[in-house]
């Protein structure tokens, strides 16, 4: 059972505000090819790095998958996906972690709405997160920018 620590969710937000107007594939890279010994630190930056980036690709949608051992990250348009470098497995699974307890979710499968503040705006991104036998699939959908 997975403890909810309502932190969790101020700490995106302020690992989303801290990286706001960097280069996040860079760092998303520097994050994945050298973690360090702070899992929930990198799951924290990786996490609010991909949400960025999504954004600011007015993308719809991120997605984390681990199928098999295989861990990829994609950030899919209408028409294109965007691969990623994607994190080590204990990071992979910390993030899986930390969105499993920022929405509450105990179950194999679920979702919910989340508000992400950042700076002086919010957005409102729909979370859904399912576990099978060999795989697991954490997927963030952002509302169109208009």
């Amino acid at each position: 059972m997975e403890i909810h620590d309502p932190n969790l969710h101020l700490k995106l937000m302020e690992m989303c505000d801290c990286y706001l107007g960097t280069d996040y594939i860079a760092i998303i890279q520097q994050v994945a090819d050298t973690p360090t010994s702070d899992t929930q630190e990198d799951a924290l930056r990786y996490l609010a790095l991909g949400l960025l980036l999504t954004l600011t690709e007015e993308a719809r949608q991120l997605s984390l998958k681990q199928k098999k051992g295989k861990i990829t990250v994609t950030i899919k348009h209408d028409a294109e996906k965007i691969a990623l470098r994607p994190p080590c497995k204990p990071v992979f699974d910390r993030i899986i972690a930390i969105m499993r307890s920022i929405i509450h979710l105990e179950e194999d499968k679920g979702g919910l709405p989340l508000t992400l503040g950042l700076k002086n705006d919010q957005v409102e991104l729909q979370i859904k997160i399912e576990r099978t036998a060999d795989k697991e699939t954490l997927k963030i959908k952002f509302p169109e920018l208009t």
